[in-house]
């Protein structure tokens, strides 16, 4: 429950730090091994019924932040076996990306209708007359429901007027869009990797902490341990995430002391998404295609393919925000390695696709980033003025992508630009669920013309499974910061210029590259956009493809 500091939430900080240091320090398996009775000292349990239970799932979740593949009980072996395979500095993942420690599972009833003390046993008794199976009965002055009858509707809980009848439902299940998660033989949850997209809702919402997703954070510490020259790509939904003092003249400099080489803003990728998703709406519907879906969003677009394959062609083939981000960055420093930080689970899998692997070589969490910082003892108040650098170098439109809506509405703002009297009608959904709904309308038809916005997560990439503060007050922050830009659309950012073609990116912005290209080519480029910018002439009604 992002907002809350829970014991849930206690503990996954706890795993990133303990596995960050464990990596900085250049830990031994026997320093590894010790882990679990750091964090869980004593013989008297905290959490379980035990304390040896409580270390066995603990260790389960620390091989998971290695990257290595999750145990269950019966499985024999020392915490740190398969240790020497994770004990590199390139990107290593032993699939599902999503997993659940058996053990740790409290065999949550799937779904049941119950009746509370809040019953009053009113005269009236309208859930007995709603009930299509006629399963409840007056019993010692109050409603019973016999299970074995009922269908779990909920009629009787919409009715009832004192709200004693309550609808359960398996958390990890309710959140899970894709309907990926089932029950095993002894009514433990279980992952249905054929359908799960990695969106990690259910990580999020499974209140025992049973659910993992595997981590990159020892792997990149130790590219960073190795001298490589490792550069962070960092989403626009890091605002709020690590406290107030965390805003855009304090990040840079605080990724350099976790050891990276330097910080990037992956809305200058947003800019390029945009502009090449607006580019191909104009050329392809309807002459070519009923409706365009937006890519940025990899369990979206995962999730659409997978259970709608005949409408793979309407999903936009245009790269996503953190690959283009990742291609400038090593575009001008060959040979470096990127991590890409975010709020997203499912961008792990998106980084370990073959034909964009060698761009992004690790995806951290925002969780796992502030476990690398208590590791470090680094933190953003002890950031001083003199260390500021600028980090807002994307459009407001491009920051704006990181909250429900706001890709849509930058490819849309677009598209305007290009061709003014162009109506450019939206239909957007967030969370796999309301997807689908959306996706469902889209095959019969009813939103031919349109451009669809699908996010795999509740309140778009602000309620990523790998945030850390409440969605709600992130999109806030995330909205100020939109506000705050220099930059309002993609054409207007300074970052365009570095377009492949020069006369595609001429005709994009209309406008002289000549001083941002050689302050770029001279790594200056940062300090050099903050001078006052000149105004840009108009960009060009319809610019060709």
């Amino acid at each position: 429950m992002r907002g809350i500091e829970t014991n849930k939430s206690s503990i996954r900080h706890r795993v990133f730090t303990e596995v960050a240091r464990f990596a900085y320090e250049n830990g031994t398996r026997e320093d590894f091994a010790r882990i679990p009775f750091k964090i869980l000292p004593g013989e008297l349990s905290h959490y379980r019924s035990n304390i040896f239970i409580e270390r066995a799932v603990l260790g389960e979740r620390l091989r998971s932040a290695m990257g290595m593949p999750v145990r269950d009980a019966s499985q024999s072996g020392p915490l740190f076996e398969g240790l020497e395979k994770a004990d590199t500095a390139e990107t290593y993942y032993t699939p599902p990306l999503i997993d659940i420690i058996s053990f740790a599972c409290n065999a949550c009833p799937e779904k049941r209708v119950i009746v509370t003390e809040g019953c009053m046993g009113c005269l009236e008794h309208p859930c007995m007359e709603v009930c299509p199976k006629e399963a409840i009965t007056m019993k010692h002055g109050r409603s019973h429901i016999d299970q074995s009858k009922c269908i779990k509707c909920g009629k009787c809980a919409d009715v009832c007027q004192y709200n004693a009848i309550i609808k359960q439902e398996r958390p990890c299940t309710k959140a899970c869009g894709a309907g990926a998660i089932g029950s095993d033989s002894e009514g433990r949850a279980v992952i249905d990797h054929t359908k799960c997209v990695s969106c990690g809702q259910c990580l999020v919402h499974c209140p025992f902490g049973a659910i993992v997703d595997k981590s990159q954070i020892y792997q990149c510490i130790k590219a960073i341990n190795n001298g490589d020259e490792v550069f962070a790509a960092i989403a626009p939904a890091f605002v709020g995430q690590f406290g107030e003092d965390a805003d855009n003249m304090r990040v840079r400099p605080l990724l350099k002391r976790l050891g990276f080489a330097d910080a990037r803003e992956v809305a200058i990728g947003a800019d390029l998404c945009t502009v090449a998703e607006a580019r191909d709406f104009i050329e392809e519907v309807p002459e070519k295609i009923p409706f365009m879906a937006t890519s940025c969003c990899p369990a979206w677009a995962a999730f659409a393919k997978r259970n709608y394959p005949g409408m793979k062609e309407n999903i936009s083939m245009a790269l996503t925000p953190m690959v283009l981000t990742a291609r400038m960055i090593k575009k001008r420093h060959p040979g470096c390695k990127v991590a890409f930080i975010g709020p997203c689970s499912a961008k792990k899998l998106e980084a370990m696709r073959h034909s964009i692997r060698s761009d992004v070589d690790f995806v951290l969490t925002f969780e796992e980033v502030a476990g690398m910082m208590e590791a470090k003892d680094v933190c953003f108040e002890d950031i001083r003025e003199e260390e500021f650098l600028p980090l807002d170098f994307g459009s407001g439109d491009g920051c704006g992508f990181a909250h429900s809506g706001g890709v849509a509405e930058a490819v849309k703002n677009r598209i305007k630009q290009i061709d003014p009297n162009r109506e450019v009608k939206i239909a957007r959904a967030e969370g796999l669920s309301e997807c689908k709904k959306m996706l469902a309308l889209a095959k019969a038809g009813k939103y031919n013309g349109y451009l669809l916005e699908g996010m795999g997560c509740p309140g778009g990439c602000v309620g990523g499974a790998g945030t850390i503060k409440a969605p709600e007050a992130t999109e806030k922050l995330l909205m100020k910061n939109v506000a705050a830009k220099q930059d309002r659309t993609p054409i207007e950012s300074r970052y365009l210029f570095m377009l492949e073609n020069l006369e595609e990116r001429t005709q994009l912005l209309n406008a002289d590259f000549s001083e941002n290209a050689e302050a770029w080519e001279h790594d200056t480029f940062y300090e050099a956009s903050t001078r006052k910018k000149k105004k840009k002439p108009e960009p060009a009604e319809a610019p060709e493809a």
